[in-house]
Protein backbone atom coordinates (compact mmCIF):
# COMPACT_ATOMS: atom_id res chain seq x y z
CA UNK A 1 0.00 0.00 0.00
CA UNK A 2 1.54 3.31 -0.82
CA UNK A 3 0.87 7.04 0.08
CA UNK A 4 -2.24 7.61 -1.88
CA UNK A 5 -3.57 4.27 -0.88
CA UNK A 6 -3.39 5.10 3.03
CA UNK A 7 -4.89 8.32 2.77
CA UNK A 8 -7.81 7.33 0.46
CA UNK A 9 -8.60 4.37 3.01
CA UNK A 10 -7.85 6.80 5.96
CA UNK A 11 -10.65 9.43 4.74
CA UNK A 12 -12.91 7.07 4.02
CA UNK A 13 -12.66 5.73 7.72
CA UNK A 14 -13.05 9.21 9.32
CA UNK A 15 -17.00 9.50 9.44
CA UNK A 16 -18.38 7.42 12.46
CA UNK A 17 -20.63 5.90 10.65
CA UNK A 18 -18.12 3.55 8.10
CA UNK A 19 -15.82 3.31 10.63
CA UNK A 20 -18.69 1.42 12.59
CA UNK A 21 -19.52 -0.09 9.06
CA UNK A 22 -16.11 -1.81 8.84
CA UNK A 23 -15.97 -3.04 12.45
CA UNK A 24 -19.42 -4.63 11.80
CA UNK A 25 -18.40 -6.16 8.98
CA UNK A 26 -14.59 -7.18 10.28
CA UNK A 27 -16.86 -8.64 13.44
CA UNK A 28 -19.14 -10.99 10.57
CA UNK A 29 -16.73 -12.55 9.34
CA UNK A 30 -15.97 -13.08 5.31
CA UNK A 31 -19.51 -14.27 5.22
CA UNK A 32 -20.30 -10.88 5.13
CA UNK A 33 -23.28 -9.23 6.10
CA UNK A 34 -26.99 -8.41 4.39
CA UNK A 35 -27.35 -4.87 3.75
CA UNK A 36 -30.55 -4.42 5.75
CA UNK A 37 -28.71 -6.25 8.79
CA UNK A 38 -25.82 -4.34 8.64
CA UNK A 39 -27.67 -1.28 8.59
CA UNK A 40 -29.41 -2.45 11.18
CA UNK A 41 -26.36 -3.17 13.39
CA UNK A 42 -24.63 0.89 12.81
CA UNK A 43 -28.08 2.43 12.96
CA UNK A 44 -28.54 4.09 9.32
CA UNK A 45 -31.11 4.33 6.80
CA UNK A 46 -30.67 1.86 3.71
CA UNK A 47 -30.03 5.34 1.71
CA UNK A 48 -27.53 6.13 4.10
CA UNK A 49 -25.81 3.16 4.21
CA UNK A 50 -25.33 2.92 0.07
CA UNK A 51 -23.96 6.12 0.45
CA UNK A 52 -21.25 5.35 3.64
CA UNK A 53 -20.63 1.98 1.77
CA UNK A 54 -20.04 3.42 -1.98
CA UNK A 55 -17.35 5.14 0.20
CA UNK A 56 -15.68 2.43 2.13
CA UNK A 57 -15.56 0.24 -1.81
CA UNK A 58 -14.12 2.79 -3.82
CA UNK A 59 -11.10 2.43 -0.88
CA UNK A 60 -11.60 -0.69 -1.55
CA UNK A 61 -12.11 -1.66 2.37
CA UNK A 62 -15.28 -3.37 1.68
CA UNK A 63 -16.77 -5.56 -1.39
CA UNK A 64 -20.36 -6.66 -2.09
CA UNK A 65 -21.96 -9.85 -3.92
CA UNK A 66 -25.05 -10.22 -4.94
CA UNK A 67 -27.02 -13.38 -3.39
CA UNK A 68 -30.18 -13.84 -4.36
CA UNK A 69 -32.62 -10.18 -3.73
CA UNK A 70 -29.69 -9.70 -1.06
CA UNK A 71 -26.64 -7.63 -1.24
CA UNK A 72 -23.81 -8.95 0.76
CA UNK A 73 -21.24 -6.96 1.95
CA UNK A 74 -18.07 -7.78 3.62
CA UNK A 75 -14.35 -6.56 4.90
CA UNK A 76 -11.70 -6.55 2.51
CA UNK A 77 -9.30 -8.69 4.66
CA UNK A 78 -6.45 -7.80 2.38
CA UNK A 79 -6.69 -3.99 2.26
CA UNK A 80 -7.29 -3.84 5.89
CA UNK A 81 -4.68 -6.04 6.43
CA UNK A 82 -2.15 -3.56 4.06
CA UNK A 83 -3.37 -0.53 5.81
CA UNK A 84 -2.07 -2.06 9.13
CA UNK A 85 0.83 -2.57 7.62
CA UNK A 86 1.21 0.51 6.68
CA UNK A 87 0.70 2.08 9.35
CA UNK A 88 4.04 -1.18 11.78
CA UNK A 89 5.84 -0.79 8.76
CA UNK A 90 8.46 1.77 10.09
CA UNK A 91 7.36 1.14 13.74
CA UNK A 92 10.22 0.00 15.88
CA UNK A 93 13.21 1.58 14.19
CA UNK A 94 15.21 -0.69 16.14
CA UNK A 95 13.33 -0.27 19.33
CA UNK A 96 10.66 -3.74 19.60
CA UNK A 97 9.48 -2.17 22.69
CA UNK A 98 7.33 0.52 20.51
CA UNK A 99 5.39 -1.81 18.57
CA UNK A 100 4.72 -4.61 20.85
CA UNK A 101 1.38 -3.37 22.05
CA UNK A 102 0.30 -3.25 19.05
CA UNK A 103 1.61 -6.15 17.89
CA UNK A 104 0.19 -8.48 21.19
CA UNK A 105 -3.00 -6.85 20.37
CA UNK A 106 -3.50 -8.29 16.18
CA UNK A 107 -1.97 -11.91 18.23
CA UNK A 108 -5.00 -11.98 20.69
CA UNK A 109 -7.54 -10.86 18.03
CA UNK A 110 -5.98 -14.30 15.61
CA UNK A 111 -5.49 -16.84 18.16
CA UNK A 112 -8.33 -19.02 19.71
CA UNK A 113 -8.22 -18.32 22.88
CA UNK A 114 -6.62 -14.64 23.18
CA UNK A 115 -3.21 -16.00 25.12
CA UNK A 116 -0.51 -13.61 23.77
CA UNK A 117 1.76 -15.16 26.42
CA UNK A 118 3.73 -16.95 23.20
CA UNK A 119 4.06 -13.63 21.49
Amino acid sequence: MDSTQAVAAFAALGQEYRLSIVRALVTAGPDGLAAGVLAGEVGVSSTNLSFHVKELSRAGLIQSRRDGRSIIYSATYPALSDLIAFLMRDCCQGRPEVCTPAVEALVACCTPTGDVAHA
